[in-house]
């Protein structure tokens, strides 16, 4: 935390990530579209006033606003654009020197009624040199120029955003003849005379004009391809009309993914009373804490000075009790909730844009793959898909997606199916653990799905509280949810068909396969009924849960796009428990799961299948296409991968314990990411150590790591206290968390009032 204003950062600093992309220091910059552009700048007037190197800088934001804008027209004469839809005008008005001319054009908008612009981006330089042949005479009158206009400049600045562009560096090698005088000494001295000036003109005064000095930053880089040595290259100028964009725009858009300019958002009412419930927490733990050390003191055995002899104690330290256990947790929650909130959302820490490239996508992948073969074990059991698998296998798929998100590859199409199939994998996953055990156990009772909802939920329950987000945001847990609650509806309605009863009568598995047929038509209907579904979850209080802004559009997008998958999981649950029943399947440590042929012809007909789904998601030219065919294909590559890792007996009695303890704590990683290792509700990368990437990667990972762990225990100890195996403690329990969503919505209605 350096104090300033991410707004000077923006203006003044950065760097280039690979050839085009400009990185502010900081914090992060939002790319504008032409229609957010229009919003924000409607019935606004923009004056661009100065010289040719103005008016490039003129064109490429109009560009913003109307990308059909040609650049032509009188080259030494005022330009006007005008957008009648959004009423917006902008206008370059010629004034290549620091003149009186420039002065009296200025000093029009300060005086009597006249209608000042919004914007004004005012700079000049090297016409003045060139004209005066780079004299000391001319840089002295410059001075005197600036001095005059300055003053008119902070009085304009009070009402209007002032710019002033300092000269961009030139390529000296390649300018002609005419404008060899121009140097970048020169230029230097006219920059440092400007700026000086004005930072002491604005020294006393509240307004101030700002100094747009990061033009010289983006020239240094690319002014050696600039066609004349003096003109900025196209690229480097769109970049600092963007920079311009994100200085104006990003306070009234409020883009999620442009942090630069942008205010620390005011507390709402539920955060403040989160923040209150957490503070109380943490006294009454203290509380309890120095009571119960004050006892343990008084019942501690001492000594006796005489004989030497130790005297135990009456009475034994008590138990932890409930409530103590609860402060505890809530204790711990509250500190990592105040670390969530600095990090993103407060403006401490600094945020930077992904930047994707193959090498850091792939290169720490190939490192973790080390790293997980290196912490290779033997299984307790060898059935397929046993516990320490799947957590393995929630474990890389995990770190790979961590990997997919820091790294911005969602840009790149072939690993972003490759990604599809993972989020697949664990749906499929639900659907096959889930479909297991209520198969297998047959219990359907309230505590289970309470548990159940409570592990899944809690944590982004808080987040919705803390981070001021919608449910729906965190995407894949109301889809994890959903399909929870799905599988259980299936299941438990009647008939409850489970293996105990099929087992006495053959009948049940044709029964049990009709529900999953009545299963499958209803979301095949759904996925082509998008009106019925938005019906289904605009309901109040399902509208409240899956609306994310607005509406539940992007609930049935995510929805959809693995609609098929969590059957899969379910029929592939059926099918193997019945071979597995009949003995059709070999689960011996190190025996092949099938005879040796059938093993070998399935483990080749897998192998070909995943490489071959890997070759047509590696070829995707058009996401929505791909997005089309995936929902059915995806289950391709996660049978074979399935096949492949069970079929020999000897890969399936053996798993990686470092894949496996990741595994565990999956759904904390997946959803802590959002604030503290990424930023910008995941837009950004977080940044606890600016200048050192690496180095702040890996700190800001192991911080991360830590907490996801931390909030998976503080999970299971409050389902404990929470979710009691006592059906009637478990109703009264109900009935609170029932009470907290009402008060809940109760607050979340006021404070949506307070802000309409």
């Amino acid at each position: 935390f350096q104090g300033g204003d991410t707004c000077e950062y923006l203006l003044s600093s950065g760097r280039f990530l690979g050839e085009k992309v400009w990185q502010p220091h900081s914090c992060m910059m939002h790319k504008y579209k032409n229609s957010e552009a229009k919003n924000c700048l409607i019935g606004k007037h923009i004056v661009f006033i100065g010289d040719s190197r103005i008016r490039q800088l003129f064109y490429s934001f109009i560009k913003l606003i109307n990308p059909q804008v040609k650049e032509e027209g009188n080259k030494h004469g005022n330009i006007p654009f005008e957008d009648k839809s959004a009423s917006i005008k902008v206008d370059f008005l010629w004034y290549p020197e620091v003149n009186g001319s420039m002065r009296q054009r200025i000093k029009s908008w300060t005086e009597g009624s006249v209608a000042k612009p919004h914007i004004i981006v005012v700079g000049a330089a090297t016409w003045s040199i060139k004209i005066h042949n780079g004299s000391n005479e001319a840089l002295a009158q410059y001075k005197i120029n600036i001095t005059s206009i300055a003053p008119l400049l902070e009085k304009l600045a009070k009402s209007s955003d002032v710019y002033w562009v300092l000269q961009d560096p030139v390529y000296e090698d390649m300018l002609s003849e005419s404008r060899k005088m121009i140097t970048n000494e020169k230029i230097d001295a006219y920059n440092e005379a400007a700026v000086r000036i004005l930072n002491s003109s604005s020294r006393n005064s509240k307004a101030k004009v700002k100094v747009f000095s990061v033009s010289k930053l983006i020239a240094q880089e690319t002014i050696m391809k600039s066609a004349d040595g003096l003109h900025l290259p196209e690229s480097s100028r769109d970049t600092n009309a963007m920079i311009l964009m994100n200085v104006y725009c990003n306070k009234i858009m409020k883009p999620i993914d442009g942090s630069c300019c942008q205010p620390q958002p005011p507390l709402t009412l539920i955060q403040k009373i989160a923040f209150c419930f957490f503070t109380l927490s943490i006294i009454g733990y203290l509380i309890i804490s120095l009571i119960h050390r004050n006892n343990y003191r008084k019942n501690k055995s001492c000594t006796d000075l005489e004989s030497g002899e130790e005297k135990k104690p009456a009475i034994s330290t008590p138990n932890v009790s409930t409530l103590e256990m609860l402060l505890h947790s809530f204790c711990k929650l509250g500190l990592i909730m105040t670390y969530f909130y600095l990090c993103d959302r407060a403006n401490l820490f600094m945020k930077e844009n992904k930047f994707y490239t193959h090498s850091s996508f792939f290169i720490p992948i190939v490192y973790i793959l080390v790293l997980g073969v290196f912490y290779t074990e033997n299984t307790k059991e060898t059935k397929v898909l046993n516990r320490e698998q799947t957590d393995e296998w929630k474990g890389w798929m995990q770190l790979v997606i961590l990997i997919y998100h820091i790294s911005g590859a969602s840009t790149f199409l072939p690993v972003y199916m490759h990604i599809r199939v993972l989020v697949a994998a664990y749906l499929f996953q639900t659907g096959y653990g889930h479909f297991s055990y209520f198969w297998i156990k047959g219990d359907f009772g309230v505590y289970r799905v309470c548990q159940v909802l409570f592990r899944l939920n809690f944590l982004v329950v808080v987040l919705c509280i803390v981070m001021d987000r919608p449910y729906q945001f965190y995407y894949f847990v109301p889809l994890v949810t959903v399909w929870f609650m799905i599988i259980y509806a299936t299941l438990a309605i009647w008939p409850q068909i489970v293996q105990k009863k099929a087992n006495g009568n053959c009948l049940w598995h044709f029964g049990l396969l009709l529900k999953l047929i009545c299963l499958l038509t209803c979301i095949y209907f759904l996925s082509y009924s998008q009106g019925t579904f938005e019906k289904i979850f605009s309901f109040w209080p399902l509208s409240k849960c899956f609306e994310l802004n607005g509406n539940v559009y992007e609930w049935w997008f995510r929805w959809k796009l693995d609609r098929y998958v969590v059957f899969y999981g379910m029929l592939f649950a059926f099918i193997y428990l019945a071979l597995q029943k009949h003995q059709m399947i070999s689960e011996g440590k190190g025996d092949p799961l099938f005879s040796n042929r059938v093993s070998n012809v399935l483990l080749f007909i897998s192998i070909v299948s995943f490489l071959t789904y890997s070759i047509w998601a590696s070829s995707c030219k058009n996401k929505t296409e791909c997005n089309e065919l995936h929902p059915s294909v995806s289950v391709v590559q996660i049978l074979a991968f399935i096949l492949i890792r069970n079929i020999p007996g000897y890969v399936r009695s053996v798993y990686s314990s470092f894949f496996a303890w990741f595994g565990k704590i999956s759904l904390e990683l997946f959803i802590c990411q959002y604030h503290i290792w990424l930023a910008a509700d995941t837009k950004g990368i977080l940044v606890l150590i600016p200048g050192y990437p690496m180095f702040n990667v890996l700190v800001s990972t192991f911080i991360f790591v830590c907490v996801a762990h931390e909030i998976s225990q503080i999970t299971n100890d409050l389902a404990q206290i929470v979710v009691p195996k006592d059906n009637s403690t478990l109703l009264k329990r109900l009935l609170c968390i029932a009470g907290f969503f009402s008060g809940l919505h109760l607050f979340s209605a006021m404070q949506d009032q307070s802000r309409h």
